[in-house]
């Protein structure tokens, strides 16, 4: 071997070394002492906290599979990089958490590794659980510790090469995972600094409402400022924009209507935040929900671009206004006013005139439906209509609505139904 060559190599080792340990090094910090002695025996007041707790963080939402145990896991949480199967958490000894001491558990939180010492994959969303305290982890950890436990074996995740690997997603960690710790403002109120907790941690807002790059990772230096929901695709609007979802011009008490109801004078919601409404906000204090306002009325704003009016196409408009008058206009009103609520106006709606058309394809072929909640126990739906319109008349139908009444969004071709739908 020629001398260069063998230099070349052995700096090349060197380089792959260095690599390894870093990405070893950075997937091993800020590791908890899984060896300390254990606290006291959990309280009822702490199991109750940790109920609480689970609610804000909606941790039912996955790890209960549809018609299953609470908690038992398995159900399938799909990613563009495959299926993630949802754990068994229940105190079951072999199956769940049942062996799982307070500090384990603290590490999954905060650090994303299991009991054995895995990678969790982030669709378990430990980059923002990464904030939560060790007190709200281990009182979720109680009551956990506390539900009936369930002997449902988990089921391994179903993922591509190379993301089926331990090596991939420990780079992934090295880039894109960093352990933390929820820091007060003390610049901001109490109020203010509560919201943020909940939002970035528990809530885990972000992963949804960020988007994220070709390796799944949630991008820009805004938070909350919009995204396709993976696999889903339902858009979840831009909460620093005036014309997705900004609450910044609302009143305190709107802001809350809407967490708590799922709707308000101004909006409601539909696909998955129906459901974190349904399974989680709803429950949660009306103290924690005023601080969730407060934070997420004083996100910074971006100002929106201004546009030339949209040219559209008369046949594509008389086509849509058709559609409208024999589909719509009977609960939505034939100038797009609503029926107040009943039934949301189209006419200068923001989930409506929103540049990204995804939640309304959805909404109309699938159906839109808010949550039961105790402010809104029995909630007007809008049924699907995916038996009666193909993509070409949704595409009308959507352009039409997104261009009249005042108003001026972009117009909806058939690729745009297909791809959405």
């Amino acid at each position: 071997m020629r001398p260069w060559l063998r230099k070349l190599l052995l700096a090349g080792a060197g380089v792959a070394v260095v690599l390894v340990a870093l990405v070893a090094w950075l997937n091993l910090r800020d590791e908890p002492d899984l060896d300390a002695a254990a606290g006291p025996a959990p309280t009822a007041e702490q199991v109750e906290r940790g109920a609480y707790l689970a609610r804000a963080g909606n941790c039912a939402a996955c790890h209960t599979a549809r018609g299953g145990v609470p908690y038992a896991g398995g159900s399938a949480i799909e990613t563009p990089f495959g299926l993630v199967y949802a754990s068994n958490i229940t105190p079951d000894p072999v199956h769940g958490i049942g062996q799982w001491t307070a500090a384990q558990f603290w590490r999954a939180m905060h650090n994303g590794r299991s009991r054995d010492g895995r990678l969790l994959y982030p669709a378990f969303p430990y980059p923002n659980f990464t904030e939560v305290t060790r007190a709200d982890s281990d009182a979720i950890h109680a009551y956990l510790r506390s539900v009936p436990p369930a002997a449902r074996p988990n089921r391994p995740h179903a993922l591509r090469f190379p993301y089926d690997s331990q090596a991939a997603l420990a780079v992934w960690r090295a880039l894109f995972f960093r352990p933390g710790v929820f820091e007060p403002d003390p610049k901001r109120s109490a109020p203010w600094n509560r919201g943020a907790y909940l939002v970035r941690g528990l809530g885990h807002c972000n992963a949804c409402h960020a988007s994220r790059n070709i390796f799944g990772a949630t991008t820009g230096k805004l938070e909350m400022g919009g995204g396709l929901i993976p696999m889903q695709n339902w858009y979840a609007p831009s909460l620093l924009s005036p014309v997705e979802a900004s609450v910044a011009a609302w009143d305190t008490p709107q802001v809350v209507a809407l967490l708590r109801d799922g709707v308000n004078q101004h909006a409601s919601v539909l696909g998955p935040m129906a459901e974190v409404v349904y399974r989680s906000t709803q429950h949660l204090s009306n103290a924690d929900l005023e601080a969730m306002a407060v934070f997420l009325r004083e996100l910074p704003q971006i100002r929106p671009e201004a546009h030339e009016p949209i040219k559209r196409d008369a046949s594509i408009m008389t086509r849509g206004g058709t559609l409208y008058r024999n589909h719509c206009a009977q609960c939505h009103g034939d100038a797009g006013e609503g029926a107040s609520g009943i039934y949301p106006p189209l006419a200068g709606n923001r989930a409506v005139t929103m540049d990204a058309p995804a939640n309304l394809v959805r909404a109309v072929v699938y159906g839109g439906y808010l949550p039961s909640t105790a402010g809104n126990p029995r909630p007007f739906g809008m049924p699907p209509f995916s038996h009666l319109l193909d993509d070409n008349d949704v595409a009308a139908l959507l352009t039409y609505i997104r261009g009249s009444w005042g108003n001026d969004a972009p117009v909806v071709v058939p690729l745009d139904v297909l791809h959405y739908r």
